[in-house]
Formats: C-alpha cells, sequence, structure tokens
C-alpha cells in the first residue's frame, strides 16, 4: 500500500491551516488596533468570548491541519473533542453576533471590519461546515456534551464577578447596571445563553454520533 497521501486529502488540512492563519492574524490585527488607541488590558481583550473562542479555534484548526499534513488519517480523539468544543463555541458566537451584537451595532470586541467579518461571520460557518462535512471524526460519548459546557459557565462566572466588582462586562446585554429593576430579565437572559449552550453541545455531539464516517475512510 503506498504510504503517501493522495491529493485530495491534503486539502482538507491545508484549509484549516489557511484558515487557522487567517484567524490568527485577524486576532493580531484587533490588538493592534486595540493597542493603538491606548494601553491594552489583556484581561479585557481576551476576555470577549469572540476573542477566546477565536483563539481556539486559530490553536484547534492549526494543530489539526498539521496532523493531518504529517500524519493522514483518522485523528486522536482529544482533538476530536477539541474540534466540538471549538464548533460549539464559534456556533454561539455566531448566534449571539446575529441575533444580540449586530442589530445594536455593536462591535463586540472587534472593531477593524474585516476581521469582525472572519470572527463573528465566516469562522462560525466554516467551523460548522467543516464538523458537518469533514469525515475525520469520530462518534463522542454524550457526556462530552456536558463536559464541555465547563469553558462557557467559567467564562460566565467570571464576566459575572467582574460586572459585579470592577464593572467591565464584554458585552452590554450582560452588564448589571442597568438597575435592580432588569434583575429578573438578566437572570432569564443568562438562563436562555446557558440553555443555548447546552442546546448547542448536545446537537455537536448528535451529530457526530449520527453521521459517522465510512469504514476505512480517514
Amino acid at each position: 500500500m503506498d504510504p503517501r497521501p493522495r491529493p485530495g486529502r491534503l486539502l482538507l488540512p491545508v484549509a484549516r491551516l489557511a484558515w487557522g492563519a487567517v484567524t490568527l492574524v485577524a486576532i493580531v490585527v484587533t490588538f493592534a488596533d486595540t493597542a493603538s488607541k491606548g494601553p491594552v488590558n489583556p484581561f479585557n481583550f481576551f476576555g470577549y468570548f469572540t476573542v477566546q473562542s477565536n483563539t481556539l479555534l486559530t490553536v484547534v484548526a492549526i494543530t489539526a491541519g498539521v496532523r493531518g499534513l504529517i500524519r493522514p488519517g483518522r485523528p486522536p480523539r482529544w482533538l476530536v473533542v477539541l474540534r466540538s468544543l471549538a464548533t460549539m463555541c464559534m456556533t454561539i458566537v455566531g448566534l449571539v453576533y446575529a441575533l444580540l451584537l449586530a442589530p445594536l451595532g455593536a462591535a463586540g470586541g472587534v472593531p477593524v471590519p474585516w476581521a469582525n467579518w472572519v470572527m463573528h461571520v465566516a469562522g462560525p460557518l466554516l467551523v460548522v461546515a467543516d464538523w458537518v462535512l469533514s469525515p475525520d471524526r469520530e462518534p463522542l460519548p454524550w457526556r462530552i456534551a456536558w463536559l464541555q459546557l465547563a469553558y462557557p459557565i467559567g467564562w460566565t462566572a467570571v464576566v459575572l464577578v467582574r460586572g459585579a466588582t470592577d464593572g467591565w462586562v464584554p458585552y452590554p446585554f450582560l452588564s448589571p447596571t442597568q438597575g435592580y429593576g432588569v434583575v429578573a430579565v438578566y437572570v432569564v437572559l443568562v438562563v436562555l445563553i446557558a440553555a443555548a449552550f447546552l442546546g448547542v453541545s448536545l446537537l455537536v455531539v448528535w451529530w457526530s454520533r449520527r453521521h459517522r464516517p465510512r469504514p476505512g475512510r480517514p
């Protein structure tokens, strides 16, 4: 058997490397633009869920791309799990931007127009397409859908604590400074966001279990 990968099998890892590189450039450009306007607090810059999720996407995409070029074939489970987490996070990024941020004209921490498009629009679409269409994944156990919620729950907890202490929140709809009259609405919003994370997480794992790669394919 010829150990060399067929040219067609190089397309997916190269595409992942390319998009990982584009996303990395978008993050760096956004950081540089923010720094040009004054000192940058890294806890604020990387406090945006969009920036965190796209950083995760960059690491996962480049890792998967390099691994696919060096060692074609079925990837290890830990890499599939990371792809699942990135898919969940980027899906939420796209939904929140489309439903909550874009209608308010908020950039969500990404003021550079093309970088905003990369991280809020193209990124979520491409990550979901990769998860849905690519064959190099395996069925994940249902517990993964629950375990990967630890990340957004932890992020939300930190945001709530910071909003109540130093007053900084990454997105206007999470601000607790609107007064006690909107506490009920605020709580409902947090619950809905948590439910959205759970729903997307379950959907991502379900797809991995429902649509399995054919035997013998990478």
